[in-house]
């Protein structure tokens, strides 16, 4: 069904997205009811890609239960790691090891960077944003939350194990070295948006260095937090290479997460009362990505750095992994534009990632795309900037369908987080 030749799906989508923009204080029961509303539509008049009324539903389901799993277990899990960071003190030493000025803040949006290229853009995130409640004691820049999450996915999208979209090319057959060149955009970008957000930060509350307090460092906590993300790094690295075909079936990273939590409690117990609010939050985005899940998309347009500079935009508001998917079966794509398109173009808006929404939780004034991209202007311009100084310098080199050279089938979609 369409309406003024728009399949009324995307319509929907369309007005669920809107209301989250315009009805910040109540994200939540907006997309719920988006995905209420969409998901009786789809099961009464247009059916699934897995068939058609409650079944079709129940099969489609099926098949998205281990992505929405992994990412409900990783916001949940690594909200309480952050607290664990927070509670190990170190974050209150960092004042006397960052720079003074403005050049403080910046430091600290390369320190995320750097972490986003071998742990988790999630964790990155919300280890950084820790980081600036204690060093700014909590009086972070909108513009500069906006900012730390850009560093973040801006961060892993050279990295096949530093973002979600990278790892699903990295299982599916991409050389990690097809989707490296994208950190030369990466880099672009973070000083672009980098510089100016530091600025702002300082401008707002600048670093306060406390030299004559003594910190205690909690060494227990410290280690939890070493523990916990050294398990997901092993955990992602060992499915990708020896088990990829199971990575479909099991939320292996997730599971892994909370499993490394349980093991530690015994010497240090996480801050169980943080779980309500991270469980809301996750909520939120599972309602979205499953909005996303059920668009009618067959395939994108034919491979060219335009569709890819595009397709930046596009994951903003529309779930990255399933369009990562398809441009994975379309083939043609060179992979390091793809990678630092729909890994970096989601911090365009606090709900465009699960590293926005996560900070989000932390910070929920930054629960309003107005005031996002009012304040975090220069994260869209630091977005373009990069992808055209990678054109420039390197150039458009689409690699040919790797699944088909291989002779590998297409029919699986990974499903890590």
């Amino acid at each position: 069904m369409e309406l003024f030749g728009i399949p009324v799906d995307f319509i929907l989508f369309a007005i669920t997205l809107l209301g989250v923009a315009l009805f910040h204080h109540y994200v939540l029961q907006v997309a719920l009811t988006g995905l209420a509303v969409i998901s009786t539509y789809k099961i009464l008049f247009t059916g699934f890609k897995t068939g058609a009324g409650l079944a079709g539903f129940g099969l489609h389901m099926a098949h998205e239960w281990v992505l929405l799993v992994n990412l409900f277990c990783l916001l949940v899990g690594f909200a309480l790691l952050a607290r664990h960071f927070e509670d190990s003190g170190v974050p209150e030493v960092l004042p006397k090891l960052l720079p003074a000025g403005w050049l403080g803040p910046f430091a600290l949006l390369v320190i995320i960077f750097v972490l986003s290229g071998f742990l988790d853009n999630i964790a990155a995130a919300l280890i950084g944003a820790t980081v600036a409640a204690s060093v700014f004691k909590r009086k972070v820049h909108i513009g500069y939350l906006a900012a730390i999450v850009a560093a973040s996915n801006a961060g892993g999208a050279g990295s096949v194990v530093g973002d979600t979209t990278t790892t699903m090319m990295w299982i599916d057959g991409v050389s990690p070295m097809d989707v490296l060149h994208a950190y030369l955009a990466a880099f672009v970008a973070l000083l672009v948006f980098g510089v100016p957000a530091a600025l702002l930060q300082h401008k707002h509350m600048a670093i306060e260095k406390n030299f004559h307090a003594q910190h205690r460092i909690d060494w227990a906590r410290v280690a939890i937090v070493g523990f916990i993300l050294v398990a997901a790094i092993v955990t992602n690295v060992t499915v990708n290479l020896e088990f990829p075909a199971a990575a479909d079936h099991f939320p292996f990273l997730g599971v892994a997460v909370w499993v490394a939590l349980i093991l530690a409690i015994p010497l240090r117990k996480p801050e169980w009362s943080l779980v309500p609010d991270a469980v809301k939050g996750s909520i939120f985005l599972l309602a979205l990505v499953t909005c996303a899940s059920m668009m009618p998309v067959e395939k994108l347009p034919p491979a060219s750095w335009q569709s890819a500079l595009t397709l930046g935009f596009v994951s903003s508001v529309f779930d990255n992994i399933p369009l990562t998917a398809l441009a994975l079966k379309q083939g043609g794509f060179d992979w390091g534009f793809l990678a630092y398109a729909v890994g970096f173009g989601g911090s365009m808006l606090w709900f465009g990632s699960s590293a926005g929404v996560a900070v989000s939780n932390l910070f929920p004034e930054a629960k309003s795309a107005l005031q996002w991209l009012r304040h975090g202007w220069f994260v869209p311009v630091g977005y373009v900037a990069g992808f055209f100084v990678m054109l420039a310098l390197l150039g458009w080199h689409p690699h040919a369908p790797h699944k088909e050279a291989a002779g590998v089938s297409l029919a699986s979609t990974p499903r890590l987080c």
